[in-house]
């Protein structure tokens, strides 16, 4: 069946090439990778599937870049000022930019992308409740005037966790932003090929000629010169590990996003493969309740199942059985960053009980209705949290409907609302890259304002006022005081599972150089 698989995998890239790029000088010029899963979502304001995060980073440009130091840093434009005691922010554009369409970026684009990004993104709203007005004074500047002070303005605009903020033309902006666009136009390093895209193949990229890089300084994860030395990148999917562990030591692909950590060892004796950890904050794991329907919309059930789990089965199941790979007694936020913390901690680490659970859930009033719980088929970590997942809901006696499919489906069911018996769901397990658990502000799960949160839409009013409050912290030790309070509030009302951290890697052909893994982005890689 592998074998089988990558034929048909390479058989439809060669159909869609049909030209010589086969010929060794022109292949020189194409970046081959294997990502995550395939992109079924283009718009990076409706999902934030990480895919589609990847695959904006490539055509979108962003207005600060945020460095490895977590700093913001200027990416579309030249500067700002802040003035009225810091409630009018000022932004210059920097010369040439230019949409794929050839239109110049305009400051009304600007404005345009950040209303529709806003509508959707936790932080985004956050901003938008303290704008009084947005404008563009002429076509390379926009302001934004706030009622009062937003300390962290620069870093929102800078946001790179999914929902990050990508500049559209302001007639694609202007676009309802719970309905996917159709075109996607930006006026990034790279220029999104529709016509080649193979669904569940391949999707194509071309270097924008017309991009023109930051002067000065080098690539530093999302800032720094976006200087591009490949003329494509093709995107191959390879669900099947071991048909991508195959492509890569044969050199049929030059970099695989995220290798299963029970084949690094593999990877890592052939001479010409080189694996690096992914990220230095790694990857935490979700449980995520539907809280608008029965049973997960009881405080206690959720509860019950939170206090049953084991966060080191999960992370064993995703990570592997080596303890180095993965870490279990995890809270709220990413572990050695500076809101991490053990407030109400064993609620996940005190011990194991699946008959006082049992006991728990039926007091809570869990009457045996059907769980609908989503995993997917082709992202091997998290077809491994689903199994876990799936074994502990029944080891607690709950109904379940073991609902897979491939990554892309189930992130279009996700959305929906409607109750499980009309299309919906109760549960699924998802990642997020460390980076997106370091604060309030950037973590979109922690949202709990009802059908205004992110996908699970909990209500718990204390813990979507304590993320408020979070922003108006005056200094780092009232900001740890309410990190406290969130993971208490957390680890009582459930409206996630915490699931662990683990540390993934990714792997590329000797030769490939100035990859930046921890946000896959394609700009600075090179071929020796």
């Amino acid at each position: 069946m592998t074998f089988k698989r990558r034929d048909l995998m390479l058989g439809a890239a060669a159909l869609g090439l049909a030209r010589p790029a086969l010929a060794q000088p022109a292949a020189a010029r194409v970046l081959r990778y294997v990502p995550q899963t395939d992109l079924t979502v283009i718009d990076p304001v409706v999902t934030t599937a990480y895919i589609t995060r990847h695959h904006a980073l490539m055509v979108y440009d962003q207005l600060y870049g945020m460095d490895s130091r977590l700093q913001p840093q200027p990416q579309m434009v030249e500067g700002h000022t802040v003035d009225e005691d810091g409630k009018l922010w000022s932004f210059r554009l920097r010369d040439g930019l230019l949409f794929h369409d050839g239109e110049p970026v305009r400051g009304r684009d600007c404005i345009a992308s950040i209303r529709r990004w806003a509508q959707r993104d936790a932080l985004g709203q956050v901003l938008m409740s303290r704008v009084a007005e947005m404008a563009a004074p002429d076509d390379r500047s926009f302001t934004i005037r706030l009622q009062r002070p937003f300390g962290p303005m620069l870093e929102t605009l800078a946001k790179i966790g999914p929902s990050a903020l990508f500049i559209m033309p302001e007639r694609i902006a202007a676009a309802d932003p719970s309905r996917p666009i159709t075109e996607t136009i930006g006026s990034g390093p790279f220029r999104f090929l529709p016509n080649e895209r193979v669904v569940g193949a391949r999707v194509a990229y071309e270097r924008n000629p017309a991009y023109r890089p930051r002067e000065g300084g080098e690539a530093d994860w999302a800032a720094g010169p976006k200087r591009v030395h490949f003329d494509r990148v093709e995107w191959t999917v390879m669900p099947d590990p071991g048909t991508a562990a195959a492509a890569l030591r044969n050199g049929e692909v030059d970099w695989w996003e995220n290798p299963p950590n029970d084949l690094l060892p593999a990877l890592a004796r052939s001479r010409e493969v080189i694996v690096q950890r992914a990220s230095p904050l790694g990857t935490f794991g979700t449980g995520v309740f539907n809280c608008l329907h029965p049973p997960f919309d009881k405080p206690a059930v959720r509860r019950a199942v939170l206090r049953a789990m084991s966060q080191a089965d999960f992370m064993t199941a995703g990570a592997g059985v080596d303890p180095a790979l993965w870490r279990a007694g995890v809270g709220v936020f990413t572990p050695e960053t500076p809101l991490a913390n053990d407030a109400g901690i064993e609620a996940i680490t005190g011990p194991r009980d699946i008959e006082r659970s049992r006991r728990e859930l039926r007091e809570a009033g869990y009457n045996g209705e059907r769980v609908v719980l989503m995993a997917p088929t082709d992202q091997a970590v998290l077809a491994a949290l689903g199994e876990v997942g799936r074994d502990l809901l029944v080891r607690l006696g709950m109904n379940v409907d073991y609902v897979v499919s491939d990554w892309g489906t189930l992130v279009q069911r996700r959305a929906k609302k409607d109750p499980p018996e009309q299309g919906g769901w109760n549960m699924f397990h998802t990642t997020w890259n460390g980076l997106d658990g370091i604060n309030p502000g950037v973590m979109q799960f922690l949202r709990a304002n009802g059908e205004g949160a992110w996908f699970g839409w909990p209500t718990v009013p204390a813990l979507d006022s304590a993320r408020a409050e979070w922003f108006d912290a005056p200094d780092m030790a009232a900001q740890r005081g309410i990190a406290e309070r969130v993971q208490r509030l957390v680890l009582e009302e459930a409206p996630y599972l915490p699931t662990g951290q683990y540390f993934g890697s990714t792997a590329w052909r000797r030769g490939i150089t100035g990859a930046i893994p921890a946000i896959y982005a394609f700009w600075n890689v090179r071929r020796g």
